[in-house]
């Protein structure tokens, strides 16, 4: 619906106000009159109408309004003009292409989609991009300005535009997935809304460009993840690890067409960030026990990741898989690496890991004080309660191996 009234409106604060307008007509009207039939295009066009009443009411708006109220009668009835969520005429996928326009900064593309497409908070975004909750307002700020100031046009671009736009499109529905997949915050490790709506849009941009092989890639990647949603957690919503995990739940449907569609990427030359990472997933869901995954295929994937998409993440998930092929020792000097620069100054997971390297080295009191910095740093319940079992684990271990007396 947001998305909608932002290509109405052609105004994303304007959007937002005529979204809560629609809002609290519908407490009042829907009780009195009961729920229409189409609650979406009642809300659309209620939401709008209020949008330009707000306009006539403001000066500046006079020649705005006179151009939507000429819209509002001309145009397809809402019905049958925003009930059709199939295809690439879709609002959210258009949204998307206007949030990545070259002439945003890059930063700024991809939190200004997760704001607007996923609602989520400015505080959220900031932990995902891992800068201050200032800065991240700042930077929404300006990309909404530019939006409205340059006039940038509402719609997926043609064709020959689509090129210029894809990494952008593509990381801004992986990173869409990925606040789904690892929740930066709440109760919940998983938010399924979340997941489904990224492979939802996924499909639709590998619809829209079949040729490109990291918009399969990308697919296959969050559909061989997404598979295992159900033996991520516990009955009670605590994590279960990958290793720990019952693969009776993952859903082998969704399994065989995310290898599918790897091996089709792959056999067409595609060898990109996406491909390569969904290539590893791949590795992870053909293993029938933990014990059988081919980590030293899967380090030397990373290894080969970190020449064409060089990133602190990826250089710690590297670091992870060469502790499972050659021991925690080299790998823990990899991750001191990283920390010495500072590359992941308050990222919970480099503590997390070096924590684990620590403890299976033996060294007790190190691990505890890094999983305690790493308990310091989480905000997902589900992970805190990890860390915090981990924590009393430690405590527990170090204090039985304490010397006796004074």
């Amino acid at each position: 619906m947001l998305a909608t009234l932002i290509r109405l409106l052609g105004d994303f604060d304007a959007a937002e106000e005529a979204m809560q307008d629609a809002f609290a007509a519908a407490l009042v009207q829907w009780e009195r009159d009961g729920i229409p039939r189409n609650p979406r295009s009642w809300l659309i066009s209620a939401g709008r109408h209020r949008a330009i009443d707000r306009m006539r009411r403001a000066a500046r708006f006079v020649d705005k309004a006179g151009e939507l109220a000429h819209e509002t009668v001309t145009r397809t009835p809402y019905a049958d003009a925003f009930d059709d969520e199939s295809g690439v005429e879709d609002d959210r996928l258009r949204l998307i292409f206007t949030c990545c326009h070259p002439a945003i900064a890059r930063e700024a593309q991809v939190a200004l989609t997760l704001r607007t497409i996923c609602g989520l908070t400015t505080d959220q975004i900031a932990r995902a991009f891992l800068v201050p909750v200032t800065t991240m307002a700042q930077r929404l700020v300006r990309a909404t300005a530019k939006i409205r100031d340059a006039r940038i046009p509402y719609r997926v671009p043609p064709a020959r535009e689509l090129a210029a736009r894809s990494d952008a499109v593509l990381s801004t529905i992986y990173l869409v997935f990925t606040e789904g997949y690892a929740a930066t915050s709440g109760d919940a490790l998983v938010r399924r809304e979340l997941c489904a709506e990224a492979i939802r849009l996924g499909r639709l941009v590998v619809e829209l460009m079949p040729a490109l092989a990291e918009a399969r890639g990308l697919l296959a990647l969050m559909l061989l993840h997404d598979a295992r949603r159900d033996a991520r957690s516990s009955v009670d919503g605590d994590i279960v690890l990958l290793e720990d995990q019952d693969r009776t739940q993952w859903d082998r449907a969704q399994i065989a067409e995310g290898l599918s569609i790897v091996d089709d990427a792959l056999a067409k030359g595609g060898v990109g960030a996406y491909v390569v990472q969904a290539a590893i997933a791949a590795l992870h869901a053909k293993a029938p026990t933990a014990a059988e995954t081919d980590w030293r295929q899967i380090a030397a994937l990373y290894a080969y990741l970190l020449q064409r998409a060089p990133t602190a993440v990826v250089e710690l998930n590297h670091a992870v898989a060469v502790a499972m092929v050659d021991g925690p020792e080299p790998a823990l000097l990899l991750i001191d690496a990283i920390d010495a620069r500072g590359a992941l100054r308050g990222y919970h997971l480099l503590y997390a890991a070096r924590a684990n390297l620590l403890r299976r080295l033996g060294r007790c009191d190190d691990a505890r004080r890094d999983y305690e910095t790493a308990l310091g740093l989480a905000v997902l319940e589900p992970e805190r309660r990890f860390l915090e079992r981990r924590i009393s684990e430690l405590r527990q271990h170090c204090s039985c191996r304490a010397p006796a007396g004074p």
